[in-house]
Protein backbone atom coordinates (compact mmCIF):
# COMPACT_ATOMS: atom_id res chain seq x y z
CA UNK A 1 0.00 0.00 0.00
CA UNK A 2 3.11 1.87 0.62
CA UNK A 3 2.97 3.32 -3.36
CA UNK A 4 -0.79 3.25 -3.88
CA UNK A 5 -2.32 6.60 -4.26
CA UNK A 6 -3.47 8.16 -1.12
CA UNK A 7 -6.92 8.47 -3.06
CA UNK A 8 -7.12 4.98 -3.09
CA UNK A 9 -6.07 4.04 0.77
CA UNK A 10 -8.90 3.74 3.42
CA UNK A 11 -9.02 5.83 6.45
CA UNK A 12 -8.80 4.58 9.68
CA UNK A 13 -11.87 3.83 11.37
CA UNK A 14 -12.80 6.14 14.06
CA UNK A 15 -14.05 4.05 17.06
CA UNK A 16 -17.10 5.35 18.29
CA UNK A 17 -15.97 6.54 21.79
CA UNK A 18 -13.36 8.66 20.19
CA UNK A 19 -16.36 10.45 18.54
CA UNK A 20 -18.39 13.45 19.94
CA UNK A 21 -21.90 14.19 19.27
CA UNK A 22 -23.52 17.13 20.19
CA UNK A 23 -27.02 18.01 20.46
CA UNK A 24 -27.95 22.18 19.87
CA UNK A 25 -31.25 22.49 21.82
CA UNK A 26 -33.42 25.35 23.20
CA UNK A 27 -35.74 25.14 26.82
CA UNK A 28 -38.67 23.72 26.15
CA UNK A 29 -38.57 22.17 22.84
CA UNK A 30 -40.08 19.30 22.39
CA UNK A 31 -38.68 17.90 18.98
CA UNK A 32 -35.32 18.59 21.71
CA UNK A 33 -36.32 16.56 23.90
CA UNK A 34 -37.26 13.95 21.44
CA UNK A 35 -33.64 14.32 19.84
CA UNK A 36 -32.45 13.87 23.04
CA UNK A 37 -33.39 10.58 23.47
CA UNK A 38 -32.54 9.23 20.65
CA UNK A 39 -29.12 10.50 21.32
CA UNK A 40 -28.88 9.24 25.13
CA UNK A 41 -29.99 5.57 23.64
CA UNK A 42 -27.32 5.60 20.65
CA UNK A 43 -24.72 6.79 22.28
CA UNK A 44 -24.97 4.92 25.32
CA UNK A 45 -25.10 1.35 23.20
CA UNK A 46 -21.78 2.68 21.48
CA UNK A 47 -20.06 4.54 24.41
CA UNK A 48 -19.93 7.81 22.34
CA UNK A 49 -19.76 10.67 24.17
CA UNK A 50 -22.22 13.25 23.84
CA UNK A 51 -22.76 17.33 25.26
CA UNK A 52 -25.86 19.38 24.83
CA UNK A 53 -25.65 22.94 23.99
CA UNK A 54 -28.30 25.80 24.73
CA UNK A 55 -29.00 27.90 21.81
CA UNK A 56 -30.27 30.73 23.83
CA UNK A 57 -26.93 31.05 25.51
CA UNK A 58 -24.17 31.35 22.68
CA UNK A 59 -25.11 33.88 20.12
CA UNK A 60 -22.63 32.45 16.95
CA UNK A 61 -24.84 28.71 17.83
CA UNK A 62 -28.11 31.44 17.79
CA UNK A 63 -27.34 32.68 14.57
CA UNK A 64 -26.42 29.57 12.46
CA UNK A 65 -29.12 27.07 13.81
CA UNK A 66 -32.00 29.00 14.80
CA UNK A 67 -34.32 27.81 12.04
CA UNK A 68 -33.42 24.58 12.22
CA UNK A 69 -33.01 23.30 16.10
CA UNK A 70 -32.65 20.68 17.40
CA UNK A 71 -29.39 20.12 15.54
CA UNK A 72 -26.89 17.44 15.76
CA UNK A 73 -23.24 17.40 14.84
CA UNK A 74 -21.15 14.31 15.15
CA UNK A 75 -17.61 15.73 15.52
CA UNK A 76 -18.39 19.54 14.95
CA UNK A 77 -20.11 18.56 11.31
CA UNK A 78 -23.45 18.56 11.18
CA UNK A 79 -25.47 15.32 11.11
CA UNK A 80 -29.24 16.66 11.08
CA UNK A 81 -31.75 18.80 12.60
CA UNK A 82 -35.09 19.08 13.28
CA UNK A 83 -35.73 14.99 13.42
CA UNK A 84 -32.94 12.58 14.65
CA UNK A 85 -33.07 8.76 12.89
CA UNK A 86 -31.71 6.51 15.15
CA UNK A 87 -30.39 4.11 12.59
CA UNK A 88 -28.78 7.05 10.39
CA UNK A 89 -26.74 8.62 13.72
CA UNK A 90 -25.94 4.42 14.47
CA UNK A 91 -24.21 3.86 11.13
CA UNK A 92 -22.57 7.43 11.27
CA UNK A 93 -20.69 6.76 14.57
CA UNK A 94 -20.02 3.27 13.35
CA UNK A 95 -18.44 3.79 10.14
Amino acid sequence: MAGMSPIFRRRGAVAPRDRLVTLIRKPGCHLCDDAQIVIEKVCAELGVPWEQKDITQDADLHDRYWEQIPVVLVDGEQHTFWRVDEERLRKALTA
